[in-house]
């Protein structure tokens, strides 16, 4: 039976590498032995096929607006590890954004239960959908960098979600950074900041290091956890999914919407 654990992976502004998180992330848990699907829920703004080279056919809105059933769209780049992707520029698709989550939940449900995790790449910002996606979720990872733009966007993502959603737990995945020192210090201050004007902790899930290997595989594309296996940054991804992983255990616990700080909190670092 598989877990069945829908995670986002958002983030306050753009250009922090989250589509690349989400896609290298679905790598790691597939080559863990979990059952992984990765959806582009960035809609009108498709990156995740560009990563792959894909052109695809068919995509998520061809469902939503009924042109196509959810296997159509599905596609396999593994094996256990497959993708759906969005598209650009499609104007329909945007007036549909408040009703967005309940049309995926209704049309692609059957299709996604199959899975041990549901990987949401979701738009940057505060958009409807991307809201809506994230309160739907399982759990939600926000990526972050050291600048403040970064921080100071999360913080307004984090700010609404708990406020209008009433959810308090948040991972944190501090990229392109060249220590972990400098990880732990974004992370710090996002957290303080939190703390100190929402009563709200984050949960550090991990860091990945800014890598060449990074920017070569976005321009091959090709994931690097793949091609670029031996990379820091390749590592310090499996270190996040090995962490996720063990943190998703108890699947029920994380459905009902339980706390996870106390068990994070037990957690050791890999």
């Amino acid at each position: 039976m598989s877990k069945n654990i829908s995670i986002s992976i958002l983030s306050g502004k753009g250009g922090v590498g989250k589509t690349n998180i989400a896609l290298n992330l679905g790598y790691a848990l597939h080559s863990l032995e979990q059952k992984v699907v990765i959806l582009d829920c960035d809609l009108g703004l498709a990156n995740l096929n560009i990563l792959l080279g894909l052109e695809p056919s068919k995509n998520i809105q061809d469902v939503l607006l009924g042109d196509s059933q959810p296997e159509e769209i599905l596609i396999s780049v593994e094996k256990n590890l497959d993708i759906i992707a969005s598209t650009s520029g499609v104007l329909e698709i945007l007036d549909l954004e408040e009703d967005i989550q309940f049309m995926v939940e209704e049309r692609l449900q059957p299709l996604l239960s199959t899975y041990d995790f549901i990987l949401l790449d979701l738009g940057a910002g505060i958009g409807a959908s991307t809201l809506a996606f994230a309160a739907a979720t399982s759990l939600r990872i926000i990526v972050i960098t050291p600048e403040p733009t970064s921080l100071t966007d999360s913080y307004a993502v984090i700010k609404i979600l708990k406020n209008n959603y009433g959810l308090k737990n948040f991972f944190i995945v501090v990229n392109s950074v060249s220590s972990e020192q400098e990880a732990k210090l974004s992370f710090q201050r996002l957290n303080t900041a939190c703390e100190k004007f929402l009563g709200l902790s984050l949960l550090y899930l991990g860091w990945v290091h800014y890598d060449e290997n990074v920017s070569r595989a976005i321009r091959e594309q090709k994931p690097f956890q793949k091609f670029y296996s031996d990379s820091l940054a390749a590592s310090d991804i499996l270190k996040i999914g090995k962490k996720l992983l063990r943190l998703t255990e108890n699947a029920n616990s994380i459905k009902k919407g339980l706390s996870l700080v106390e068990g994070i909190n037990k957690t050791k670092e890999t």
